[in-house]
């Protein structure tokens, strides 16, 4: 699903990532530990190019994100984000938070179908060969009712239903990041990137946006998760990760990465966490 080839990321004359090569497949948990400075939350932004990389590649479903001659809005649709203080729009309730999307960037492929065809009607006046139009199925109301729909059965998933009217700064944190997280499911992504999804929340609250993540998991997805929550890379992960100074030191199983460190550095970390 995503293959990442020696992956370069610099600020001006910082190198934060110096060759990251791997390859993430469907329905892997991946989770990225490492001290503060090491690279991970650059290296999760690069995926999905909010970072733009210095160099390498990164093929995601078999095209070149990191490309610059591609439009990389196209791929994000498939790949969900998921951002350590929530990013929700205050100013829209948890209904049309969750909606936003989707609704938004359907109603534009029916308004760039529905241009397409005018002018397909106009040339096909003067083909012999006519040019097939675009079908189009739903009108913008189906389409947002559709949405609004969605949104519903998702809230109603993680037991928020009767907070869909609401305003996010009335929700607690744990509430806020499964917001956020259904949020980025509204879309039907391939995978979901989330950048240390708890580390903003009161301790009580970890647990509710962990076994959300755990039943993600459970159904498939894939997500790529960086994290200081060590139960949940020992538990959930099927493979873990390890960063330092911009690179990977250590890939492997969870028994195996925190039961038999091979890396002196990952041998360090783990003494002072563990």
């Amino acid at each position: 699903m995503i293959d990442v080839i020696n992956l370069r990321k610099s600020f001006g004359a910082l190198d934060v990532l110096t060759g990251i090569n791997i390859t993430i497949n469907k329905g892997d948990i991946v989770a990225v530990l490492g001290p503060s400075g090491s690279g991970k939350s650059t290296f999760l932004r690069c995926l999905n190019c909010m970072e733009d990389p210095t160099g390498g590649s990164i093929i995601f479903n078999g095209v070149d994100i990191a490309d610059m001659h591609v439009d990389i809005n196209v791929h994000r649709r498939h790949m969900g984000m998921v951002f350590q203080h929530f990013n929700l729009f205050n100013n829209k309730t948890v209904l049309e938070n969750v909606m936003m999307a989707p609704s938004y960037l359907r109603c534009q492929d029916l308004k760039k179908a529905k241009r397409k065809n005018r002018i397909t009607r106009i040339k096909n006046v003067f083909r012999s060969k006519k040019e097939e139009l675009i079908p189009i199925t739903q009108t913008k109301k189906q389409i947002q009712e559709e949405a609004r729909q969605q949104a519903m059965d998702l809230l109603k998933r993680i037991g928020l239903d009767d907070k869909a009217n609401v305003y996010p700064s009335t929700l607690s944190g744990g509430q806020k990041q499964r917001v956020a997280i259904i949020r980025s499911m509204a879309m039907n992504p391939d995978v979901i990137l989330f950048d240390e999804p708890t580390s903003a929340l009161d301790p009580e609250m970890v647990g509710e946006v962990l076994e959300l993540m755990k039943r993600l998991a459970d159904e498939g997805m894939t997500m790529v998760v960086v994290t200081h929550e060590m139960g949940f890379a020992r538990e959930v992960a099927s493979r873990v990760i390890f960063m330092d100074d911009g690179q990977i030191l250590e890939e492997a199983p969870p028994e195996e990465f925190f039961e038999h460190p091979k890396d002196p550095r990952l041998k360090e970390f783990l003494s002072k966490i563990l």
